[in-house]
């Protein structure tokens, strides 16, 4: 009896050994600096929003608006089908 209690402790001793060891995994930031990617206008993007080319120039923002309007109302059975 005794024999088989020690077996125990002693095959359940590393498990609970491991689980003490492990660290918490924290990220560290830098004050005042940004570390990711920079985000940038969505018109200054040189793809279309639509799948027509050439709607708009990269850096026109008015021309953007109306492609991704139109793309927009393309996209709306109920406009499509008066539209048409």
């Amino acid at each position: 009896m005794r024999k088989r209690f020690l077996i125990a402790v002693a095959a359940l001793l590393p498990l609970v050994a491991a689980g003490c060891g492990e660290k918490p995994t924290v990220t560290v930031y830098k004050q005042g600096k940004y570390q990711g990617k920079p985000d940038t206008q969505p018109w200054d993007s040189s793809q279309s929003p639509t799948s027509q080319p050439n709607q708009w120039q990269k850096g026109d923002k008015g021309a953007w608006e109306k492609a991704l309007k139109a793309r927009t109302l393309g996209q709306n059975e109920y406009e499509r089908i008066i539209a048409h």
